[in-house]
């Protein structure tokens, strides 16, 4: 086994820590950024590699990138990145303002292909992180273990690589290979024979339910389909000028200043805009398959609302759902050969950090608005969580939207932390340092 050590370990080579990454580069002093690394389990750069397909597309608009809503004069930007490849004129020419989610993963590839000082290595499954103290018993750094046995040191952590995908209970009981989550949608429909005739059934009732109970037809021409939901039906997402005014990152300060029952309030009224819904071309357009099948009397495709999976069981080789309808109360069985699970993540907090919580000895998981692990306990170590503070940080914590704000202000909390000394809350020099650098078209700094 082997160790190796850096200042600050990045967990995730999603758009959070990239985003991170860039923004070390751009603001970072001192050697910080060369001896940053960011690890990432997969072997290659992409974004919802689940759900990577040619027609899916970004519900964000292209400027909420890694860094443009901080600093717009980068050179990591996705206009600069479609510049780089030959196609600014054709995206201009497009007219929309979101792109294509492969243009979105492609991008991201080229950031982490970009980057100059940053180290990224790919291939790296982190299996636990613990914290390493001192023989006074002072936290003083974080050791990350990894699946081949070998483990890196650092004093800086950050945990950017998203929440645990979520499988009813239910469901827990039946064989793996007859589950397909939407994070692994492409990976293992691509193993299946195209020209089999499938019986599937797909759960959920929102985007990725949606985009997969689509791809099914394209990818499994010939498989019957039942798409099962608790819902009435399908809803189109939230998406007017007045809600999206909430996904700013200047209202993440709002948010967390806001007493909980507030919170609790924005949260309930702001789910329809990120969670349970179908972007609304996409509703257009299965509506219209729908009809379309029942116009030609084909109809190897079917919604099943207003119904709870009550039970489930292996009779042989068929998948056994047991099916209530939540109207009447009737009781019927849907048999399938595979279950698609559009059923998003796990709310709490991921295994990884739960378990780096457990190891701390911490009841329960916060953070600062600098969104800082609180550890209970003086430390020059410090552990950062991106993507994962939606209940203090507000709705936008998952998505694009804050990205490039977020890895300001976690830079900026790391520096002021090296030095030791703060004014105002941020150390002198650091803070010159970040206010020289043109963080929007003014010039000025958005923390």
């Amino acid at each position: 086994m082997t160790n190796r050590e850096v200042e600050l370990l990045a967990v995730g080579a999603g758009p959070a820590n990239l985003a991170l990454a860039v923004a070390l580069e751009e603001l970072g002093t001192d050697g910080l950024a060369e001896n940053s690394l960011v690890i990432e389990r997969g072997h290659a750069v992409q974004w919802q590699q689940g759900l990577l397909l040619p027609w899916t597309k970004s519900q964000v608009a292209f400027a909420k990138d890694l860094v443009t809503l901080r600093n717009p004069r980068s050179e990591f930007t996705f206009l600069n990145y479609l510049r780089s490849v030959g196609r600014l004129d054709d995206f201009i020419n497009m007219g929309s303002f979101t792109p294509y989610r492969v243009e979105v993963s492609g991008y991201l590839k080229w950031v982490s292909e970009s980057l100059r000082k940053v180290r990224l290595q790919l291939g790296c499954d982190c299996t636990s992180i613990e914290p390493v103290r001192d023989s006074r018993g002072t936290l003083t750094g974080w050791l990350t273990r990894l699946g081949d046995g070998s483990t890196i040191s650092s004093r800086y952590l950050v945990i950017g690589a998203g929440r645990d995908p979520y499988l009813p209970p239910v469901l827990a009981g039946l064989p793996t290979d007859r589950l397909i989550h939407s994070t692994r949608y492409r990976s293992r429909v691509t193993a299946l024979d195209k020209d089999q005739p499938y019986r599937v059934a797909v759960i959920g009732a929102a985007q990725s339910a949606a985009e997969m109970f689509r791809a099914v037809q394209i990818d499994l021409p010939n498989a019957d389909v039942s798409w099962v939901m608790r819902s009435i039906g399908l809803r189109a997402y939230d998406t007017n000028k007045f809600t999206n005014e909430l996904y700013y990152p200047s209202f993440v300060d709002k948010f967390f200043e806001a007493k909980p029952e507030g919170k609790a309030q924005i949260l309930r009224e702001m789910h329809l805009t990120n969670y349970s819904g179908v972007e609304t071309d996409l509703l257009q357009e299965l509506y219209t398959g729908l009809y379309l099948d029942r116009l030609s009397g084909v109809e190897r495709r079917r919604l099943v609302p207003m119904t709870d999976i009550t039970g489930a069981r292996m009779d042989g080789d068929e998948v056994v759902l047991e099916l209530t309808d939540r109207k009447t109360s009737a009781i019927s069985e849907l048999r399938r050969d595979l279950v698609f699970l559009g059923t998003g993540f796990v709310r709490e907090m991921p295994r990884l950090v739960r378990g780096l919580g457990a190891a701390i000895g911490l009841e329960r998981i916060e953070v600062t608005r600098q969104y800082r692990l609180k550890l209970g306990e003086p430390s020059n170590a410090a552990c950062y969580l991106q993507g994962v503070n939606e209940a203090t940080h507000g709705i936008a914590d998952s998505l694009l939207s804050v990205l490039g704000n977020r890895a300001a202000e976690v830079t900026q909390d790391i520096l002021a932390r090296r030095h030791g000394k703060r004014v105002n809350g941020v150390h002198r020099a650091a803070a010159e340092e970040l206010t020289a650098v043109p963080l929007s078209a003014d010039g000025a700094l958005r923390t």
